[in-house]
């Protein structure tokens, strides 16, 4: 018996909307939420042609499903990955194509999969559990009969083969879900060690990154005040309408986590001395969200969800700037001086006939009009201006957003378990 996908009817209708307009495939990605008995689709979008790619098409002869460009498909998926709130994810590509081309199509996409899922797995400051449902989508539409064909592959076997699926679709999927919302108060100090000055900037940071997200990870979760068995019902105690169903959250639930700052008593520790060539600290407030499906969810599904978007939002802000660092050609400064960055601020906008929110990051020169671009060219779905909100301000000099700051030499004390 293979997974079972419930899918929103307005991807289907997305889907059916699409004209290849000439050409033999268009692919996209699949963005839904996982869940043990079934998994969830809410949006598709099309990934957007190569500018070269338009500019020849003219000129070109008929493309092959062989020829289908990887690179640009999993960059896609690694840009579209950073507007995900925590809870969602890229379950897998679409391809619709001629029915000439329908034979060929398996192989491009199994290869895309896994590609796909390589890519993302290193930008990641986590890992999946053993628990967690292993299996991406891959769905291709014949243009001219729309005949289905939806397989899936498991990610963790490379040489898992195809398995069929069942494509389900429902209306108003994700009316009802669970909002949580957290603000994580940032303070990470990241020492630059002589030993590794080799390394550049951002593999330090993410090295330090990667021991910051085991406090993260290892942290207390309060939902709405209160630490919850994890394998307790979400929604227990929630007020219910008339029909038995749990009422759709009109408000979200506020999470707070709470990271240990002292070893156990009974715990020893060393204290090691690092002479280091200088140092990085991340400073400021960030707010989180995340989203769970309404299917009589685990408090650990919401734990886990908030969780992951704590250390996406952060990690993906501080490669973003590097980034931007390595694409303006900002020159260093003088070690005897401090550099000050504001990371990009978070942006938030809703997914009409939904409770969820996607969401994307501005910097401070950045235009509302060039936000939502960005969101039309990523998700290829309209956005208006006035839906955008923006979760972190800069208000009377203080700065709501993280704020990365990059010292001069100095010596950092580490205290390590024994």
């Amino acid at each position: 018996m293979g997974r079972t996908y419930i899918v929103e009817e307005t991807v289907g209708q997305y889907l059916s909307n699409i004209n290849l307009q000439g050409k033999d495939f268009v692919s996209g990605l699949l963005i839904g939420q996982c869940s043990s008995q079934k998994d969830y689709v809410i949006l598709a979008t099309r990934t957007p042609p190569k500018e070269e790619q338009n500019e020849n098409l003219k000129h070109q002869q008929k493309a092959k499903l062989g020829n289908l460009d990887e690179e640009w498909t999993t960059e896609h998926a690694n840009q579209v990955s950073r507007m995900l709130p925590g809870g969602l994810l890229v379950l897998g590509v679409f391809i619709i194509t001629t029915l000439e081309m329908g034979n060929d199509c398996q192989n491009a996409l199994r290869r895309l999969i896994f590609a796909m899922e390589k890519s993302l797995s290193k930008r990641r400051l986590w890992n999946f559990t053993e628990e967690e449902i292993s299996e991406r989508v891959t769905l291709h539409i014949c243009s001219s009969t729309k005949k289905i064909v939806c397989r899936t592959y498991d990610i963790r076997d490379p040489k898992s083969s195809a398995k069929p699926a069942d494509w389900k679709y429902q209306n108003g999927l994700s009316t009802s879900w669970l909002p949580l919302e957290c603000t994580v108060h940032v303070n990470i100090h990241i020492p630059l060690s002589t030993t590794s000055v080799s390394y550049t900037l951002e593999k330090n940071t993410k090295n330090g990154l990667i021991r910051w997200a085991k406090q993260i990870e290892n942290g207390v979760y309060l939902i709405n005040g209160q630490v919850k068995d994890e394998d307790c019902d979400l929604l227990e105690g929630q007020k219910k309408s008339s029909r038995g169903n749990v009422q759709a959250a009109s408000h979200s639930f506020d999470v707070k986590v709470l990271t240990q700052l002292l070893l156990n008593s009974d715990h020893r520790s060393t204290a090691t001395v690092q002479i280091c060539s200088g140092s990085v600290n991340l400073k400021g407030a960030v707010k989180c969200r995340a989203y769970v499906h309404s299917n009589k969810p685990k408090v650990k599904d919401a734990v886990q969800a908030m969780k992951r978007d704590i250390l996406n939002t952060v990690a993906d802000r501080c490669e973003m700037l590097f980034e931007d660092l390595l694409l303006n050609e900002i020159p260093e400064k003088k070690d005897s001086e401090k550099e000050f960055h504001i990371l990009p601020h978070r942006v938030f906008v809703p997914i009409p006939g939904s409770t969820v929110m996607l969401c994307d990051y501005k910097f401070g020169d950045e235009s509302a009009e060039e936000m939502r671009d960005h969101f039309i060219e990523m998700l290829d779905h309209m956005i208006q201006i006035e839906d955008l909100e923006i979760a972190e301000e800069i208000n009377t000099g203080v700065i709501a957003a993280v704020v990365v700051a990059v010292f001069a030499a100095g010596i950092s004390f580490h205290y390590f378990s024994d």
